[in-house]
């Protein structure tokens, strides 16, 4: 008699070892995509970094000078009112803000590297979309310029500047510096995707940073300036972000909602302008 036939084996739903080999995982999609891509980039940059630090050393330089000739120097002529508080102290959020500035407003040059290195090219024929490239550029700036802002923290508590140490205030800070981070590095990539040259990139940020900068309430306060400054004071996002860190690290009254809602916005609406110019830059 014979025997009756063995029931099949089951198939597991599990892949396995051969199967991955042989078919590729499906690619990311939908909301997935872009913190992979930010997350990404934002990896790279800190690749860079280990490999050379010297940019952080040489621009730990300037907010030092900034600092020490500066800010103690203008603390002993009280030449500017600062509501009762020394005036490095009062400056010292103005060049941490200044300092990370200074390394977002310069990104634009990284992009048309990569575009004449033929790196945006291939970056952009695939999947991901543009919007999401500049997101994490834009969020890898704001890495950067975090680290900058920790070192400048570190110099300014070295020179007897009182900050605060809570972490959940200094959490906003980092906050307040990755958002205005990310709006000047896509300022700086949508003026690339504008005038497509390394040369007229560099010509055209060294002519706006020193107006945002002083058209801010980095050096002084909003209500000693003349009226047609405290118009543009109002208007630059740099002034938000200086206003949320004298808030937190010293405590003086701030805005706080309103500083990070402008922040945020301006990054949303730079990474729409930049995304949209992006494709100019790969003609």
């Amino acid at each position: 008699m014979s025997e009756a036939p063995a029931a099949p084996r089951t198939v597991s739903a599990e892949p396995t070892g051969t199967s991955l080999l042989l078919t590729p995982p499906r690619p990311r999609s939908g909301w997935r995509l872009l913190p992979a891509r930010v997350v990404a980039m934002c990896a790279v940059e800190l690749q860079k970094l280990r490999h050379d630090r010297t940019e952080l050393y040489t621009r730990a330089i300037q907010p030092a000078l900034w600092l020490l000739i500066f800010g103690q120097t203008f603390t002993r002529i009280k030449a500017i009112p600062t509501g009762g508080i020394p005036y490095i102290d009062y400056l010292a959020p103005g060049i941490i803000a200044q300092s990370a500035m200074f390394i977002a407003i310069f990104y634009g040059i990284q992009i048309i590297w990569e575009r004449d290195a033929g790196i945006l090219n291939k970056l952009l024929v695939t999947p991901t979309p543009r919007s999401a490239l500049i997101t994490g550029k834009a969020f890898a700036a704001g890495v950067k310029s975090l680290i900058q802002a920790v070192v400048v923290i570190v110099i300014a508590a070295i020179l007897g500047v009182s900050l605060t140490w809570n972490p959940l205030k200094l959490l906003g800070v980092g906050l307040a510096v990755v958002l205005a981070s990310a709006f000047f590095s896509c300022l700086s990539m949508s003026i690339a995707g504008i005038v497509l040259s390394r040369d007229r990139l560099m010509g055209i940020g060294q002519a706006i940073t020193m107006p945002l900068f002083f058209g801010s309430n980095a050096l002084y306060p909003v209500a000693i300036m003349p009226g047609w400054l405290q118009v543009v004071s109002k208007i630059n996002p740099l002034s938000y972000q200086v206003d949320a860190l004298r808030g937190l690290l010293l405590g003086t009254p701030a805005h706080l909602g309103l500083d990070f809602g402008v922040l945020a916005v301006a990054a949303a609406l730079g990474i729409t302008a930049a995304s949209s110019l992006l494709g100019r830059l790969a003609r």
